[in-house]
């Protein structure tokens, strides 16, 4: 029974951590958005060579990975902590491969090819018709992005909100 009660406390902790941290950033991208796009696609490509100056210190490559993997890592934790829970498991298993598949495998495939084509090969390489199609094609499944990002984390929101209400029926 202890060994149970440990088990429940300690997921329930990961289980915060990890909403935590797929809400900051939730958070994140939604600044990005709104504060950071806007001035990296207003004139393409002279905006990116701009963005790229402003960017030379830190840039959100710093923040994005080091913190996805930590939600990732916490997550996994989380959510085999919860496995027995079936009211919570399902809703943390949704969350985290949606997480995944809208931050990583989506980054991956579809935003690290044309990160390099706007940011690193520019117009050396590309006409700014190309790179003016290419911003227009990230931002578009930038939105996919937010949209994943928006449904992970309320089903994180989901499962603690489940996790907490079994918790509490267990303490009756």
């Amino acid at each position: 029974m202890k060994l149970e009660m440990d088990r429940e406390r300690l997921g329930f902790a990961f289980g915060t951590a990890y909403l935590w941290a797929v809400l900051i950033l939730l958070g994140a991208i939604v600044f990005e958005t709104v504060v950071i796009y806007p001035n990296i696609f207003h004139d393409v490509p002279k905006s990116f060579e701009i963005g790229m100056e402003f960017m030379a210190v830190r840039g959100p490559h710093d923040f994005f990975p080091p913190v996805g993997l930590l939600a990732v890592l916490v997550g996994t934790v989380s959510l085999g902590l919860a496995w027995r829970a079936k009211g919570v498991r399902y809703w943390l298993l949704a969350s985290l491969l949606l997480f995944i598949a809208g931050e990583f495998l989506l980054s991956v495939v579809f935003f690290w090819p044309r990160n390099a084509i706007m940011f690193e090969e520019g117009t050396a390489v590309h006409s700014v018709a190309v790179l003016k199609r290419t911003a227009r094609e990230f931002q578009t499944g930038h939105w996919v992005r937010v949209g994943t990002n928006v449904v992970a984390a309320a089903t994180a929101f989901v499962g603690y909100l489940k996790f907490h209400q079994r918790r509490i029926e267990s303490r009756r």
